[in-house]
């Protein structure tokens, strides 16, 4: 899949009239839950349909933004990214996309009017000739613009729009970034994963802790709280460490994913941790030298709530269970204890 981050790296080929043209989508994704996948499945369905049996067939193209146009329109607002854009950009790679488009959304960019973006962005940039978007799209100055008027547009300039209808869970509730955000806040991992259709996943450098872990036995990758992605409650998680999980447009084939019980939260056992943290202990690794690299941290299952333990004795065998009950979710060995001096990592 490529990536094009702004209108002038997207391909000059596109614009020719007498091309194969692009099937086109927007939205902004967070999380590419099941309701976005219905969508990015239809278009690249629909590029395949439109295929000349003689010549190449339409792009399937999605065109999202960063920042999210909420942070843009109301910059005190707290609006949690469920995925990085990274992250986001991976999940569209595996929707089988040809391309997606990344635009800059500023408020001069807000500002035009539906038929100005769609005619300017998508039409005449992307050379659209099938638009395919979800029922409740909005757009243009105002988001002014609805499917109704997409439907207008594309009769009036000869672009096929079709719209797709919601896509409902079994409850009967639409799949959203909001009921996703909703369950992560309520450390429901599993809910989560349900709605979108694959595990949560933080992201962020690995940085220098206080190494307290590695001299108990616990060696831990540690990340800031404040990495992309919405950090849930406070607590003891089971999930995966996952190494080369792709940054920027650099998308990564094959990724490396380590069983781990994961910490979040400010440590109350010892009064010396100001900011929440999220710690990673890869399950029976004491070799791992993770400082400075790009992690992903996906969290299958909340274990308990954060607690502080009278002593070192009781923390130390409620650490063990953690990889113990970590390994039973995960589906993996109880790997044997790490003794201290058995860390190697710097």
């Amino acid at each position: 899949m490529e990536i094009w981050y702004g209108a002038d790296q997207v391909p000059a080929a596109l614009r020719d009239p007498a091309g194969p043209g692009s099937v086109v989508t927007v939205g902004i994704f967070d999380g590419v839950h099941r309701g976005h996948r219905a969508i990015l499945d239809r278009i690249v369905e629909r590029a395949h349909q439109a295929a000349d049996p003689d010549g190449p067939r339409p792009w399937a193209v999605a065109v999202t933004f960063d920042p999210h146009p909420v942070l843009v329109h109301c910059p005190t607002s707290h609006l949690p990214m469920v995925t990085s854009l990274a992250d986001r950009l991976q999940a569209l790679a595996g929707t089988g996309l040809d391309a997606v488009l990344v635009v800059h959304y500023t408020l001069e960019f807000a500002d035009q009017g539906p038929a100005e973006f769609v005619r300017d962005w998508l039409e005449d940039l992307l050379g659209a000739r099938i638009i395919v978007v979800g029922d409740d799209v909005r757009f243009g100055r105002g988001n002014s613009g609805d499917a109704a008027t997409l439907r207008d547009i594309g009769r009036e300039d000869g672009v096929e729009v079709e719209i797709v209808a919601d896509v409902v869970s079994p409850s009967g509730r639409r799949w959203s970034s909001t009921w996703v955000r909703e369950l992560l806040q309520a450390g429901d991992m599993r809910g989560a994963a349900e709605v979108l259709g694959h595990a949560h996943r933080l992201r962020g450098t690995v940085v220098h802790g206080r190494r307290r872990g590695r001299q108990l036995g616990f060696p831990t990758a540690n990340l800031e709280a404040a990495t992309a992605g919405v950090v849930p409650p406070d607590g003891v998680y089971a999930g995966w460490l996952v190494r080369s999980p792709g940054a920027g447009g650099h998308l990564v084939a094959g990724e490396e994913r380590l069983p781990a019980a994961i910490s979040i939260g400010t440590n109350p056992t010892f009064h010396d941790v100001p900011q929440r943290t999220v710690e990673a202990h890869v399950l029976g690794r004491a070799d791992l030298n993770l400082y400075g690299e790009v992690v992903g941290i996906e969290l299958t299952e909340r274990l308990r709530p954060m607690l502080a333990f009278d002593g070192l004795e009781a923390l130390l065998a409620q650490m063990r269970q953690d990889v113990v009950d970590t390994a039973g979710v995960l589906g993996v060995p109880v790997p044997d204890p790490i003794r201290p001096e058995d860390v190697t990592a710097s």
